[in-house]
Formats: structure tokens, sequence, C-alpha cells
């Protein structure tokens, strides 16, 4: 009966990430077999704080959205390819969830992703920065940074500690903030140097550069526990 119901939830989740544009057809059937699979390894609290990372990027991609589309920058719909360089470590991370360290890493990723969302949804709307030489760019070139940007990834990857908490996936609030935090902050900042270096030479896609930045904050969550 349980297992019935979650199997329902999960594919009521999934329509209304499709019906209300965070996620394409496939992105959204992502999301629901991820999130099956994700429930009978880890626990559905475990889905939860995923969840939650979904509504803060939905609603920092609706921020400030008439004006991403004056420049250009405007994301809508996430794809399947996004779903899967952001939602397969942490998706690796809980399959081995009953030990320790890879509840870290668990929630080291989800913050790195969270933080990541935040960061490029919101200080887009600001003149950012090019992370290796400090120079001025564009809004959205690979590898930019914002003052107003790092500081919502920040509280982005806190919310998810806070939450990861709160939802019982790690017993103590202060070190689930300290992996949060820093894994995600660290993870984040991965992600602009890596789209500053390589992306912007072709030599990797934002796809590439999501997934290895989801591993450095699973990889930092696990030595942070």
């Amino acid at each position: 009966m349980i297992s019935s119901l979650y199997v329902i939830l999960c594919l009521i989740i999934g329509l209304v990430t499709y019906i209300r544009g965070a996620l394409d057809l496939w992105g959204s059937i992502f999301m629901v077999v991820m999130g099956l699979i994700i429930i009978f390894s880890a626990g559905f609290n475990w889905l939860v704080l995923i969840l939650i990372f979904l509504i803060l990027g939905f609603v920092s991609t609706k921020y400030r959205h008439e004006y991403k589309k004056e420049i250009g920058v405007y994301e809508g719909r996430r794809s399947a390819k996004n779903v899967i360089s952001n939602g397969i470590v942490p998706f690796v991370m809980a399959a081995f969830g009953s030990y320790d360290g890879f509840v870290g890493g668990f929630i080291g990723s989800v913050a790195t992703a969270t933080a990541d969302t935040l960061a490029s949804e919101v200080g887009v709307v600001q003149t950012p920065r090019l992370i290796t030489t400090l120079k001025k760019v564009n809004p959205g070139t690979d590898g930019g940074i914002s003052v107003l940007g790092t500081v919502a990834g920040i509280v982005g990857a806190g919310i998810i500690g806070f939450f990861a908490y709160i939802l019982g996936i790690y017993p103590d609030p202060l070190i689930s903030l300290k992996i949060s935090i820093i894994a995600g902050t660290v993870g984040c900042f991965m992600d602009s140097i890596l789209g500053a270096v390589l992306e912007r030479r072709n030599y990797l896609n934002n796809e590439h550069v999501n997934l290895l930045a989801t591993l450095t904050g699973a990889f930092l969550g696990i030595l942070l526990v």
C-alpha cells in the first residue's frame, strides 16, 4: 500500500514539474524514475531534499524572468540532460546512503546543485566578473560570478543543510550546515572555474561542468562528515 502511494506521489510530482514548466517531458520522466529508486533505496525524506532543490531552482528561474528574456539568458524548462547532470551524483550517494560518508556526499552534492542554480539565476541580474581574471563580462558568460549570485548560492546551500537536519537525513544541525555550506560553496566555485577554463573553450559542455561540480561537492561532503 505504502509503495503504491510513493509511486502515485512521484507520478504527481513529475506531472506538476512538467505542467509548471520546470522540466520538459523527458526531464520529468527521468526525475520520476530516479525519485522512485531514491525512495526505495534511501527513503522518502531523501527525495524531499531533492524536491526542495527543484523548488528553489524553479523560484530562482522565475526571478526577474522578463529581464532575463531581454538579455537572452532565460533558460525556462530544463531537460533530461540537466536532470541527469545535476541528479546522478545525489542519486548514487543515496543508493549508498546506509554508509555515513555517503550521507555527507548526498548533502554536499545537492547543496552544490542548489548553490550553482541560485548563483546563476539570481546573480545573472548583476554584472558578473570572470572568476579567473575578475574582469567584467556579459551576464550569462561561462565562469562569471557576482556578489549577489555568490550570496544567493551560499544561502541556498545553507537551506539544504537546514532541511537535511529537519528531515532527519543528518542528525547534527551544525555538521549538516557545515557540510552543505562548505561543500556547496566550493562546488559552486568549481563550476565557475571549469566554466571559465574549459567550457568557454568548448572542452566541456554545461552538463559536464555540472556533473564535475556535484562530484566535487559530494567528495567534500564525504570528507566533512
